[in-house]
């Protein structure tokens, strides 16, 4: 069998594009459509005419039973005349009055009070230029605080300390208050 080249042969030329069939267009107006729905009412109309123009007859008439007389309707029965009434029977429960005279006691527990006052420590610093900048900024908020050096085994601590407090709550409203304007971390302890 011969080879062919089929690169020699060129490329065939290009089938031009089917074009898809489109719906012939709208002729107008649909005057057959129109036509079959004017004969139905057309037919609708003359058959509700006729029928209410024309008398029902006679045999229809003649079967047509008179409604009954209706029934009478018997007399209420005369009520009996009412006997008088028993006398009230006496309570057997006494538990009203002895409610209203009882005395309740309750016993709270006592509130236990520390016996140490809280703090409030804001910071420990190296440096005492640190502690006094962050004391500054706890005093424009309206509270005093104080700063203790303490001495450790890397060398000496600056804490800037708030209180004491006597009860915790006050002194986590100050925290709370603190934390509100930026200033944190802020820990409570008791005073040492």
């Amino acid at each position: 069998m011969a080879t062919k080249d089929y690169v020699k042969r060129g490329r065939a030329p290009k089938k031009p594009a089917r074009k898809s069939r489109k719906a012939p267009p709208s002729s107008g107006f649909p005057f057959k459509w129109a036509f079959i729905a004017l004969c139905l009412v057309g037919a609708l109309g003359y058959g509700l005419y006729f029928l209410s123009t024309n008398p029902a007859p006679e045999q229809e008439a003649e079967t047509v039973q008179p409604k009954p007389a209706p029934k009478p309707q018997p007399k209420p029965k005369p009520k009996p005349q009412s006997k008088p009434l028993p006398p009230k029977p006496e309570e057997k429960w006494r538990y009203i009055e002895e409610l209203e005279n009882k005395e309740v006691q309750v016993e709270a527990p006592k509130k236990q009070t520390p016996t140490r006052p809280y703090l409030m420590q804001c910071g420990a610093y190296r440096s005492r230029n640190q502690a006094e900048e962050r004391k500054a900024m706890i005093a424009f908020q309206g509270l005093s605080s104080q700063i203790k050096v303490s001495q450790g085994e890397k060398g000496s601590w600056y804490r800037v300390i708030l209180g004491p407090y006597p009860q915790k709550r006050k002194a986590e409203s100050d925290r709370n208050m603190l934390r509100r304007a930026g200033i944190e971390p802020c820990a409570i302890w008791f005073w040492e």
